[in-house]
């Protein structure tokens, strides 16, 4: 994620806001009137050979992990060596939210460094080089920060095109097991040609846990850097709180005892860190640095979903590359949501001298009260400051 100055576009006016609150409305009751019919006829759900997570009761194990590789060195070594950590490990499924490579094209790299169709060719066999089914969200430097002339000029909407086309062909994951998934079918994102179904958004429910991933970006949400688009993440912005209200409502009607959402872009939450994400009046919810603001719209709506589900939400995103759990959302008083928890994955620190090609395992289990317990996970062969005991 690179910030930048810039104007804003307007589309995050409250008055422009409520003129929409309708079509937000109706896209949400058509979602649930598909999935009930999907419920009802099977369509949309697993089928024979495929894992079957939505019943399994118990407790299980997912892994999650972003924001790599960004060298030729985690490319050919830190992230095979993670792969391998994960495939020595129980785990239902695993989630990778967003970045397949750096800001900028490394100069004389071995490995894709720009946004080429290697560099999805690469990713491709690094999902399906997991046991578990692998499930990707895009990230800000594999499609809106492509058309940097560092990633090859690229146009932001054709990258997302050919990733969708890569990663989302079909209903199910990638890894070496699938996982059948609810997809987007409506078209309502902005590609090159015009609107297009919102494939990279997807839902599953495992073991009483409803989890969804949705297309939301660092770099401002794609109203900023070098070729802003608003009307591309004007579409996407109000497709991607369609589905995340949607997901919300099929958690309650499935009695899901949490749900998880996962994403890339680090929104920012408060006035505590403006390193690498946006400063934020927690009460308003407003941005308070000066860049156009991508997110509060959105968080609004996330907000009045959290506090209406009661249930723990665990929120996932990478972006800013500092491992933490913590809580920073609170409502329009400024009181903490107890129920929410941010989950931030490792990312690259190599300028800081820190490898970072780690992954968080996360147990899950929809008897306990809080639902989650997240274990950071350091891989062996990716130590650099303290040798393997």
């Amino acid at each position: 994620m690179k910030r930048t100055t810039g104007t804003r576009y307007g589309y995050t006016a409250r008055g422009a806001w409520a003129a929409r609150r309708w079509l937000l409305a109706a896209m949400v009751g058509l979602m649930v009137a598909a999935i009930t019919t999907g419920l009802v006829t099977g369509e949309g759900f697993r089928g024979k050979g495929d894992d079957d997570l939505e019943d399994a009761h118990g407790a299980y194990a997912i892994g999650l992990w972003g924001d790599m590789p960004y060298s030729d060195v985690q490319a050919l070594t830190g992230v095979p060596n993670l792969i391998a950590d994960m495939n020595k490990q129980d785990l239902a499924f695993t989630v990778h939210d967003g970045d397949l490579k750096g800001g900028n094209g490394i100069a004389n790299s071995v490995t894709p460094t720009i946004c080429s169709d290697a560099l999805y060719t690469q990713a491709f066999g690094f999902f399906n080089a997991l046991r578990a089914p692998a499930i990707f969200t895009p990230g800000d430097n594999d499609w809106t920060d492509c058309d940097r002339p560092s990633n090859g000029g690229f146009s932001s909407r054709e990258r997302l095109d050919h990733e969708r086309q890569v990663f989302f062909s079909t209903s199910f994951s990638l890894g070496q097991r699938r996982l059948r998934q609810e997809v987007r079918t409506e078209p309502l994102c902005l590609g090159v040609n015009g609107f297009v179904p919102c494939v990279e958004n997807r839902r599953w429910t495992a073991g009483g846990v409803t989890y969804a991933t949705l297309n939301i970006q660092g770099s401002c949400n794609n109203l900023c850097d070098t070729a802003p688009d608003p009307a591309e993440y004007a579409a996407r912005n109000l497709a991607n709180i369609a589905w995340m209200q949607t997901t919300f409502h099929v958690a309650l009607s499935r009695r899901s005892a949490a749900v998880m959402l996962i994403t890339q872009g680090n929104h920012g939450w408060d006035l505590t860190d403006g390193t690498r994400a946006p400063l934020r009046d927690p009460k308003t919810l407003m941005q308070t640095d000066g860049q156009p603001d991508g997110y509060q719209d959105f968080l609004s709506a996330l907000r009045d979903e959290v506090i209406a589900f009661r249930k723990p939400v665990a929120y996932v995103h990478g972006d800013s590359h500092d491992f933490r759990v913590d809580k920073p959302f609170q409502d329009s008083s400024g009181r903490r949501l107890e129920n929410f928890t941010r989950v931030e994955t490792f990312g690259d620190n190599a300028p800081n001298g820190n490898n970072d090609v780690q992954w968080v395992k996360v147990l899950v289990d929809a008897r306990s009260r809080e639902v989650f317990v997240y274990q950071p996970q350091i891989v062996p062969g990716n130590r650099t400051a303290v040798p393997v005991p």
